[in-house]
């Protein structure tokens, strides 16, 4: 196969962190919330998050013996994108 034909793009890579906190009940992930990466340090800051949780879901939480789990997770996303430059 030949390749000299082909046309040579260049490309943008973009990066995307994306902080969650993840409510699970055992093996079910029940919500996640996105947070500011800034704002994870400060005191109360995940703390009104998870209070805010547990009040959502308090009927469902009465149902099961054990009690949620908390997990802070940074969801990295990359995409290429195409410049209208040929190389």
């Amino acid at each position: 196969m030949r390749l000299d034909h082909i046309e040579k793009r260049s490309f943008f890579v973009y990066y995307l962190f994306i902080m969650k906190l993840m409510m699970y009940i055992g093996n079910d992930l029940i919500e996640s919330v996105p947070l500011e990466f800034d704002r994870i340090s400060k005191p109360g800051y995940l703390g009104q998050f998870k209070r805010t949780l547990k009040l959502k879901y308090n009927d469902l939480l009465q149902q099961y013996a054990e009690k949620p789990d908390f997990l802070v997770v940074n969801l990295a996303v990359s995409a290429q994108v195409p410049t209208n430059n040929a190389v």
